[in-house]
């Protein structure tokens, strides 16, 4: 099978790998789509050192699984592998697990690839009305839903979210759901006009707010955030990036501010959104390329001001 690998300097199409064998549990995969996360490619710039096959937002066909009701079936997964047994995972919180893997990030082979294997407790059914294109926003979606799990009272809350990006554009999308008030910190006018088209304000933020939530993808952003929220505001990072953050706390001490990491979220609340179609996630795409073209590929998404890029494997 072919696998976008990445050995710790150089990225590599490999096309005659073995298949991945399926432990009992396990469902095998054959991958549809997958898109190119920013996490993907601060990986190949050092972060959390992984090697192996990236990728870990997909959508594909369960071709083997112990569970028959499965196979054949359209999916999407869960990227956090959980041991299933300790406290954490007790309390679904499974991606907290203290001995996971996580698919294409860390000890696990991801879905830049022709199959994959998951976990089948993972896997969640696609609705029939979700096109693939919509499906493999699933995992990213689930990550902006999140912070309605972490931070109360969103509703009527004077928010603004750093980062005009992909996850930028998510997580306003979804906290304008939620009944915030959201300006998206837009810089350009391509980016004035992207939000346009989605319906969300722009422009440049005012303190104040709040809530602040940095998707950057800089070492900056949490620094301009700290300096936009109000006094016992909270601020939300979703910025993961292969850098160190250089700032002075003090603010976030002397104004008593609620610091948030946040990172994967629950599924259904993405998958039920993108059933009714309340979100639009389909504008955020640049392109489509297959699978064998995916190093340019990769070099199209590192670019400045690139969306979402997906690798097309139904061509195998």
């Amino acid at each position: 099978m072919r696998a976008l690998r990445w050995d710790g300097s150089r990225l590599a199409l490999a096309r005659d790998l073995p298949p991945p064998t399926p432990a009992p549990g396990d469902a095998l995969v054959r991958v549809a789509l997958a898109g190119i996360c920013r996490t993907d490619v601060e990986i190949t710039r050092g972060y959390l050192d992984f090697r192996g096959t990236l990728g870990h937002e997909w959508v594909g066909h369960v071709l083997a699984a112990g569970d028959a009701r499965l196979v054949g079936r359209r999916v999407v997964g869960d990227i956090n592998l959980a041991c299933g047994r300790c406290p954490l995972c007790a309390a679904d919180l499974g991606r907290h697990c203290p001995t996971r893997r996580v698919l294409g990030i860390v000890g696990a082979d991801g879905a830049f690839a022709d199959l994959i294997v998951v976990p089948e407790r993972n896997l969640h059914l696609v609705p029939d009305g979700i096109p693939d294109t919509a499906a493999v926003f699933t995992e990213p979606l689930a990550a902006a839903f999140e912070i309605l799990d972490q931070v109360a009272a969103v509703s009527g809350a004077r928010t603004v979210v750093l980062g005009a990006g992909k996850l930028g554009l998510l997580v306003a999308q979804v906290l304008v759901s939620a009944g915030a008030d959201v300006v998206l910190a837009a810089r350009h006018p391509a980016q004035w006009a992207r939000a346009e088209r989605l319906g969300l304000a722009s422009g440049a933020p005012q303190p104040g707010a709040d809530l602040v939530v940095d998707a950057t993808g800089s070492v900056d952003g949490l620094r301009l955030a700290l300096a936009l929220v109000r006094p016992r505001g909270s601020v939300v990072l979703k910025t993961t990036i292969a850098g160190e953050h250089r700032l002075d706390l003090s603010s976030a001490v002397v104004n008593e501010i609620t610091l948030v990491g946040s990172r994967c979220g629950r599924f259904p609340p993405a998958l039920d959104a993108l059933a009714a179609g309340r979100l639009a996630v389909e504008p955020l795409i640049d392109a489509i390329v297959p699978l064998d073209e995916g190093i340019g590929a990769f070099d199209r998404a590192a670019a400045a001001g690139a969306l979402k890029i997906l690798l097309d494997a139904r061509d195998a």
